[in-house]
C-alpha cells in the first residue's frame, strides 16, 4: 500500500520524526496504528452507547440539565 501526502503534511511529518529523532515512515505507521486503535475504541464505545438506548438505558435531555442545574445553582 502507498500512501500519498501532500507537500506540507510529508516536510510536517519529517520534521516532527526529527525532532523525535525517528524514521519518518516508522513514525508514520505508529500514527496510523494509534488512529486505528482509537477508531476501533470509538466504533465500540458507540456500538455500547446504541445497545444502552435498545435497552432504555439513558438519560433525557430534560434530566441531564436538572442534573447541571443542581451541580451548578445559579
Amino acid at each position: 500500500m502507498e500512501v500519498h501526502l501532500t507537500p506540507e503534511q510529508e516536510a510536517e511529518l519529517s520534521e516532527l520524526a526529527t525532532r523525535k529523532g525517528r524514521n519518518a515512515n516508522e513514525l508514520a505507521q505508529e500514527v496510523i496504528g494509534f488512529y486505528l486503535e482509537h477508531e476501533a475504541r470509538f466504533i465500540e464505545a458507540v456500538k455500547r452507547g446504541l445497545e444502552s438506548l435498545d435497552r432504555g438505558e439513558y438519560v433525557s435531555h430534560v434530566d441531564v440539565g436538572a442534573r447541571i442545574d443542581r451541580l451548578f445553582p445559579s
